[in-house]
């Protein structure tokens, strides 16, 4: 790649996006990062070799691509002092904040500046992210490749049709590995608790959980005959199987997601004008 890119925020998610692009070939000489904690910014620069800076005007300055690393709740008051420096060169801005609408960035940012929304999740810290893309009517190809290349460096990229379908993406991937961990948490805890030594128990189901998730990767993605293939009639996976269906447990995965989902516009509405400012009407 050829690009320079601008974070503001180097945490977890933006640090990760910063190693892939560099792993891709990305110049770390490219990358700017704006980050509050000096502690983080000394760290950054001496693993990667970006510019580092406390000042974010001037982290974004001469840049192609300005992602927005920040918390839901500060992305109003960090990027409305951006807008001049954005009018100027007019890059394309990324956020990958939860819940924070386009129309909200957009008006912070000011008129002309193009603004792509992703929601990626934790496993992009491993190479193996999971990242959904909205990018409202209008958007150019170029601007459209340009935010692939970015979150295409840490795992698989889907584009959505629409703005509210991050907020159930949200609650599906971004959410999702903390489901898939309580749930080997609790297939650890029951097999303790039938007998087998906790150390066991808890490789198995972490190499179960690994395994598994390959298998799914490499396959076509028919979920349900994978499923099927290791359940074998009037065996123990179909008494397992049958124990979750009395459980219900369908109807307690859809409501865990309607929660997140719920949450989500929560979060939108909450933070999307900025903390004691009126909402739209």
């Amino acid at each position: 790649m050829n690009i320079t890119a601008a974070f503001i925020g180097g945490g977890n998610m933006g640090g990760a996006l910063i190693r892939g692009l560099i792993a891709r070939g990305q110049s770390p000489e490219c990358i700017n990062v704006g980050e509050a904690a000096q502690a983080r910014r000394i760290a950054l620069a001496d693993e990667l070799g970006v510019h580092v800076s406390a000042d974010n005007l001037e982290t974004i300055d001469g840049a192609d691509i300005v992602v927005l690393a920040v918390k839901p709740q500060d992305m109003g008051n960090t990027v409305r002092p951006l807008a001049g420096a954005l009018a100027r060169r007019k890059p394309l801005v990324l956020s990958i904040a939860a819940g924070i609408r386009v129309a909200d960035i957009s008006g912070w940012c000011g008129p002309g500046i193009a603004v792509v929304r992703a929601m990626p999740n934790r496993p992009a810290l491993n190479n193996a992210g999971a990242t959904a893309i909205y990018g409202p009517a209008g958007l150019s190809d170029s601007h459209r490749k340009l935010a692939e290349d970015v979150l295409g460096a840490v795992g698989t990229t889907v584009w959505v049709p629409s703005e509210d379908a991050l907020d159930v993406v949200t609650a599906l991937s971004g959410s999702g590995p903390a489901y898939f961990f309580l749930l080997a948490e609790l297939m650890t805890d029951a097999a303790v608790g039938l007998g087998l030594a906790h150390d066991s128990a808890r490789e198995l189901a972490i190499q179960t959980l690994f395994g598994t998730g390959r298998m799914a990767r490499d396959s076509d993605g028919d979920l349900a005959r994978l499923r099927a293939e290791v359940t074998s009639k009037g065996g123990t996976t179909e008494a397992a199987v049958r124990a979750f269906e009395a459980a219900n447990l369908r109807g307690i995965v859809a409501a865990a997601l309607k929660a997140a989902t719920d949450r989500g516009r929560e979060m939108a509405q909450a933070f999307g004008q900025g903390i004691g400012e009126k909402p739209h009407s």
